[in-house]
């Protein structure tokens, strides 16, 4: 008998075999090799269909059906042909596993440890990884949000690779909902004009991963503050708007203030205008919430000349107008 040869695997020929010569017109029954199936690509493409346990046998199965299993709940089940090239080219369990995460299919699922590294934070684990993932999912669907918010990897991967805890997208979809589900008007036009929000985008918004969360969260309390304005048929400027919410006025006294602004401004303006001075809304402001001292006093003075002028008149009017908002 001559020196068997190996034979690679055809259609019609099962793996694993050592092909053995004729002799006589007789073929002689196919060897089955543990470990050695001749090439090294499997014998269909992935995603396929092939059974790929089906052509394997005892611990070889085993470690193919455990690490199969295993990176199917990655959901990377399209790596089931690598995986088993590397086994019957005689790769142990762990070492596949290794070989696997630096295929082009890992990085993408994992694409947000590519970013950690980069940023020179820990790789998470998969299991770290796909539970934080899993908490990122329940936040959104908890609150409502439509599933392509949520329905990919792809959609964590930035979050991932920037250390974005699930807190803070509790608090970003807090945001987000509230501002959806705001049956206020105001609010909506106010984002709009001062941020270019619409509507149909409100929710993307404020769960934009570019945007860090704290000036979400001062641009929607700005919002705000200019829906007030806005709801009495005042001017809601976006940087007075801003400048309020950094000195810590709230929406409560907001309200109060620009009702008190849009019932006394048009006095104080006809008056301005009767004395040749320039008053505004932005002067009522700084009088009514503290923040300036030139609109304090202009609003005062005024006050104080239209009482010399109908003292008779108008004396106890204009000494209300006298009076400040804001409170220390």
């Amino acid at each position: 008998m001559s020196t068997p040869t190996w034979t690679p695997p055809g259609p019609t020929t099962p793996p694993y075999q050592i092909g053995m010569p004729t002799t006589g017109g007789v073929t002689s029954t196919p060897i089955r090799h543990p470990l050695k199936p001749g090439p090294t690509t499997p014998p269909a493409s992935d995603g396929s269909g092939t059974d790929w346990a089906a052509s394997l046998t005892g611990a070889n199965r085993d470690a193919f059906i455990a690490l199969n299993s295993l990176f199917s709940s990655y959901g990377l089940g399209s790596l089931a042909g690598k995986i088993y090239s590397y086994i019957v080219n005689g790769e142990s369990a762990d070492t596949i596993a290794l070989l696997l995460q630096d295929t082009p299919e890992y990085k993408t699922r994992f694409a947000g440890n590519t970013l950690r590294q980069k940023a020179g934070l820990p790789v998470l684990s998969p299991a770290d990884y796909l539970n934080t993932e899993a908490s990122y999912r329940q936040i959104m669907a908890s609150a409502g949000l439509p599933k392509t918010f949520y329905d990919s990897p792809a959609d964590f991967a930035n979050w991932i690779g920037g250390d974005v805890s699930p807190t803070e997208i509790q608090n970003r979809v807090q945001l987000a909902t509230a501002a959806t589900s705001q049956t206020d008007p105001y609010l909506k036009q106010t984002l709009a004009a001062f941020y270019g929000v619409d509507e149909n985008h409100l929710t993307a918004y404020f769960l934009d991963q570019d945007k860090a969360l704290p000036i979400l969260q001062k641009q929607e309390q700005a919002a705000s503050l200019g829906a007030e304005a806005a709801r009495r048929g005042l001017v809601g400027d976006q940087s007075r708007m801003e400048s309020y919410v950094d000195q810590g006025l709230t929406q409560s006294q907001a309200s109060q203030g620009f009702q008190q602004i849009a019932t006394e401004l048009p006095n104080l303006e006809a008056i301005s205008q009767r004395f040749g001075v320039t008053f505004g809304q932005a002067d009522e402001e700084q009088a009514i919430f503290g923040t300036g001292q030139q609109g304090a006093n202009t609003r005062l003075s005024l006050a104080q000349q239209e009482q010399n002028l109908f003292r008779s008149a108008t004396g106890t009017a204009a000494g209300g107008l006298g009076a400040g908002y804001r409170q220390t």
